[in-house]
C-alpha cells in the first residue's frame, strides 16, 4: 500500500524540475517496464496490478522484496499522466546527463532544440532500430525523461544513451565526420554506407542552426519529388539513417 506522500512524490515527477531535483523519473507501460528490467536499468521501484506482478514474477526477482509494490487500478489511475493507465510503471535513477565526445568507429544521432517529447521518443526508437548506441542532445531539447518521451521510445531508452552536449563543441572537438541535414545539402542517395559519424538532426519548426551546419562536413538534404516544404523531424531522421548505415 502506498502512503499519500508516496503517491504525492511519484505525482511529482510529472514535473522537469523535480526531475532534476531528484534525478528520478517514471515510466509507464507493461511493455517499457518489461524491457527496462530485462536490460538491467536502475530501477528503484516497480508499482503494477497483482496480475502484472505475478505474470512476471522473474524479472523481479533481482529486486528488494519492498521495490516490488502491489497497486490497484484506483491507485496506477492516481499515479499515472495518461487517460488510460497502464498495469505497471516504475521508478528510476537517471544517469549522468554530461556529454563527452563518442568514440572514433561509430555512429551517433545529434539532436539540436527537439521541442516535442512525442518526436524525442521516436528519434530514440529509430536511433535503437539502427543499433544507434548514443545520442546527443543539445541543451535545449525537450527533456528526455519527460513521461511522453519515454512512453514514446516504447522501451528503447534501455538500449540507448543519451547524453547532453552543445552540438558547436562536438564538432569543434570530435574526429568524426558530421553530416547535418538541411534543405539545402547534397542529395543523399550519392553517399555509400558510413561506418562512423555524427548525424544532425534539428528543430521541427527552423531545422538546424547556421551555425551548426557551418561546422559541419557535410551538408545532406533527402531528395524532394513532391510539394511539401518540409519533413516531421523524426521521419527525416529515419530515411536518412536508412540510407547512410544500411
Amino acid at each position: 500500500m502506498l502512503s499519500k506522500a508516496q503517491i504525492k512524490y511519484i505525482q511529482s515527477l510529472q514535473h522537469k524540475k523535480n526531475r532534476q531535483k531528484s534525478s528520478q523519473y517514471i515510466a509507464e507501460g507493461d511493455k517499457i517496464v518489461q524491457e527496462l528490467l530485462q536490460a538491467g536499468m536502475p530501477v528503484k521501484a516497480v508499482y503494477a496490478t497483482s496480475a502484472w506482478l505475478l505474470q512476471h514474477s522473474q524479472l523481479l526477482d533481482r529486486l528488494p522484496a519492498d521495490a516490488v509494490i502491489e497497486v490497484d487500478n484506483a491507485t496506477l489511475k492516481q499515479l499515472s499522466a495518461l487517460t488510460t493507465p497502464n498495469n505497471a510503471m516504475a521508478l528510476l535513477d537517471m544517469p549522468p546527463a554530461d556529454g563527452g565526445l563518442p568514440p572514433e568507429g561509430t555512429v551517433v544521432l545529434a539532436l539540436e532544440a527537439i521541442q516535442d517529447p512525442g518526436n524525442m521518443g521516436t528519434l530514440i526508437r529509430i536511433a535503437d532500430w539502427f543499433g544507434i548506441r548514443q545520442i546527443i542532445v543539445s541543451p535545449d531539447c525537450v527533456d528526455v525523461y519527460n513521461p511522453k518521451t519515454i512512453q514514446a521510445t516504447m522501451g528503447s531508452i534501455a538500449r540507448v544513451q543519451v547524453k547532453e552536449m552543445d552540438l558547436r563543441t562536438l564538432l569543434e572537438e570530435s574526429k568524426l565526420p558530421s553530416y547535418a541535414a538541411t534543405l539545402h545539402g547534397e542529395d543523399i542517395t550519392r553517399f555509400t554506407t558510413i561506418r562512423e559519424g555524427i548525424i544532425l538532426i534539428g528543430n521541427e519548426g527552423r531545422g538546424l542552426m547556421e551555425e551548426t551546419i557551418a561546422q559541419a562536413t557535410h551538408r545532406i538534404t533527402i531528395p524532394r519529388l513532391g510539394g511539401a516544404e518540409s519533413l516531421n523531424a523524426a521521419v527525416a531522421a529515419g530515411i536518412i539513417c536508412g540510407r547512410l548505415l544500411i
